[in-house]
């Protein structure tokens, strides 16, 4: 995700580029340095195919990774589907202003602001632990993490961390993965502690968001501002397979069966398709202009798709993986989250100083709501599902 930027920088031609390499690069254990890593040894490209194929995968067993025929990684995110961990914990929305410092706390029943606090330089994202019982604010060049009580809404003491631009948690929850945007790196840590484990170098500048393979043992991570993807073996710590996509590589998200990753694309207008087997691009979904954020719905069929630059949402069939209907609200949509019920769609506005709520039944939207300077990541806190994946809410 990107720090805001004037509109329609990033914009790229789209281009249907596939770039399948498999290589391991050394990663540095206990290092901390900005240094970055040096390119790929070897690589091969091929043409995108241009039709984009309609089933994820053919007849047959779970295939390589935990993909396939009869799974369903969204199954346990439907609505109701609450963990006991957040029993009676206040629904509220939490939005980082990453120019002001602050976050921004709202009552999702009234649309109001009901709590405003200060936190460190330019807080990113507001990520749920992997047990759900703690919020951590990623303040990157801050260089910590602010936590807060998701029972009380209030913040804690600021956690050294170096450059935490955004948060995940291993599928097993062994492990919170920093994704170092700033040192092109990413730092396996002690979730609890906070103790660095390893630092595995990326070769590509923007390192930023993530999604799991079924497994739990692949995270295939994008790299904004080089245009390349790249995959990450969980068990070693260590890059296995490489695409170059080009544009602007965001938000990245998993298929319900596990058998492609879908990767939002800025500066080509869409999302690209990525097999993480062969890590080649097998489609790519035109959308609107600045395509930035990917959120399942709540009955895991749709996904919604953020423009940021073209002010509009586009809703995205997964079983066809076809834009279904595309919702026009103005402003400069960015990153959010679905409400625990699944009928409201809760997003920042990155240039406009405001959140927007739009109901998932019509595309309508209900409510603007006036916040701090540059929000981006906001989460809606407590959703579905038994444990969280970070980012700025990705569940199992």
């Amino acid at each position: 995700m990107t720090r805001p930027r004037p509109a329609g920088a990033g914009t790229a031609t789209a281009i249907a580029l596939s770039a399948a390499a498999v290589m391991t690069l050394a990663a540095c254990a206990g290092s901390t340095g900005p240094s970055r890593a040096t390119g790929p040894r070897r690589s091969s490209t091929s043409t995108a195919p241009t039709t984009l194929p309609t089933t994820t995968t053919s007849a047959g067993a779970v295939g390589p990774m935990g993909g396939g025929p009869g799974v369903n990684i969204y199954a346990s995110t439907a609505a109701g589907m609450l963990a006991p961990a957040v029993a009676n914990v206040p629904s509220r929305v939490y939005v980082p202003n990453s120019l002001s410092n602050t976050v921004d706390v709202i009552d999702p029943n009234t649309f109001q602001i009901i709590d405003h606090y200060a936190v460190g330089n330019t807080p990113q994202h507001v990520v749920p632990s992997y047990d759900l019982s703690t919020l951590y604010v990623n303040n990157n060049k801050g260089n910590s993490l602010t936590p807060i009580d998701p029972r009380t809404g209030k913040p804690g003491a600021a956690i050294p961390v170096d450059d935490p631009y955004n948060l995940y948690f291993t599928p097993d929850g062994t492990r919170a993965i920093v994704m170092a945007e700033r040192n092109s790196r990413v730092e396996f840590r002690d979730p609890k502690t906070w103790a660095l484990v390893r630092s595995v170098p990326i070769a590509f500048s923007g390192v930023n968001h993530a999604d799991f393979t079924p497994d739990g043992k692949t995270m295939i991570a994008s790299c904004e501002f080089s245009g390349w993807v790249v995959r990450i073996d969980i068990p070693s710590m260590t890059v296995t397979g490489q695409l170059k996509v080009g544009g602007m590589p965001i938000d990245v998200r998993s298929s319900p069966d596990g058998t492609v990753m879908f990767v939002a694309n800025q500066g080509r207008n869409g999302v690209s398709v990525i097999d993480p087997v062969t890590m080649t691009e097998r489609g790519f979904i035109p959308t609107g202009r600045g395509t930035h954020g990917l959120y399942p719905s709540r009955d895991g069929t749709k996904m919604y798709a953020t423009n940021r630059l073209g002010g509009s949402i586009s809703v995205i069939d997964f079983a066809t993986r076809a834009v279904i209907a595309t919702w026009t609200i103005g402003g400069s949509p960015d990153m959010g989250g679905v409400s625990a019920d699944g009928t409201q769609f809760w997003v920042t506005g990155r240039y406009s100083a405001a959140v927007y709520v739009v109901d998932t039944a019509t595309g309508a939207l209900l409510k603007r709501i006036p916040v701090g300077h540059g929000p981006h990541g906001l989460a809606v806190f407590p959703q579905p599902g038994r444990f969280s994946l970070g980012h700025t809410g990705n569940y199992r």
